[in-house]
């Protein structure tokens, strides 16, 4: 079900394979219009294959996907016209050398040209001329690009813009054709922290605006809804581990436990040995006492024989 500006996005067991292989494979997504979409891996891991085939730059060979009411991959060019593309490497590069206002009435232009009805190419110039001013700061305003705050306003080149300032130039160029779903390619790429938080900030903006946004990252924050492109063996391998050291901290504790219990019982065992030990030594004290006594009755008894005899004998 969509929404009034953005499109609901799922996919099952998606999949991608070229001449060297799987580019990406398995992808299961459900998000609703205006989600935040944030395609996490490793680089390599076909993050960029999925962006562009969620948005009908590429088509899937396994699986099926659903942006809007059109299905993927038999429907692409359906899926173009609803989506845009904000930065993506070797896609939609800004050109160095021209200068932010070029860019922008660029983009209009083509965007009138080529997307626009033809009731809207029959309409007079000067009315178009207004439209295409209204989309362009529209856009500016929704990618939080302050123009005249650049050092040279309107007329800096591109060469001489921030990483940042790169960003939101490329994604108020994807904006002022208004699609439903904005993809963005490498968003946390060469930025600092407080950029980063920026940016996904900007993404929160647009997505909380209505429209649905796929971004590419290295690592999702929480409020986003995370598509994974990592290797399945790579996550068992990760899971195995974890399992690996909660059974090996499992088998210490048992094995601590065991040594306490032998601890314990060795010291029982020895404090019952030294009990019998002073016992069987009080037994031999007793019996030594009892024999000692015994010698000492026998001696007197003798002397008291000898003393007798004596007294006969006197």
């Amino acid at each position: 079900m969509d929404g009034p500006h953005g499109a609901a996005v799922s996919a099952v067991d998606f999949g991608l394979k070229g001449p060297r292989g799987w580019a990406f494979r398995g992808i299961g997504i459900t998000a609703g219009p205006g989600s935040l979409i944030a395609v996490e891996g490793p680089s390599g891991s076909g993050r960029t294959c999925l962006l562009l085939a969620l948005t009908g730059r590429m088509r899937s060979t396994e699986g099926t996907a659903t942006v809007g009411r059109h299905r993927l991959p038999k429907q692409l060019a359906a899926v173009r016209r609803i989506s845009g593309l904000g930065p993506v490497p070797g896609v939609t590069d800004l050109d160095p050398a021209l200068t932010v206002a070029e860019h922008l009435r660029e983009r209009a232009f083509l965007e009138r040209r080529f997307e626009g009805s033809l009731r809207g190419l029959l309409r007079p110039r000067k009315e178009r001329a207004t439209e295409s001013r209204l989309r362009i700061d529209t856009a500016l305003r929704a990618a939080g690009l302050d123009v005249e705050a650049l050092p040279k306003g309107s007329r800096t080149a591109v060469r001489d813009l921030e990483r940042l300032e790169a960003l939101r130039l490329s994604v108020a160029l994807a904006l002022i054709a208004r699609p439903r779903l904005l993809g963005v390619d490498d968003t946390d790429l060469k930025l600092s922290d407080a950029e980063r938080e920026a940016a996904w900030d900007l993404l929160r903006s647009i997505a909380a605006n209505g429209t649905t946004v796929v971004a590419v990252c290295s690592e999702a924050p929480e409020d986003t809804v995370v598509v994974s492109t990592a290797p399945r063996a790579e996550a068992d391998v990760r899971e195995t581990a974890d399992t690996g050291d909660a059974r090996a901290a499992t088998d210490a504790a048992d094995a601590a436990d065991a040594t306490d219990a032998t601890d314990a019982t060795d010291a029982a065992d020895a404090a019952d040995a030294a009990d019998a030990a002073d016992a069987a030594d009080a037994a031999d004290a007793a019996d030594h006492s009892d024999d000692h006594d015994t010698d000492h009755d026998t001696d007197d008894d003798k002397e008291t024989a000898d003393a007798v005899a004596e007294a006969r004998r006197a």
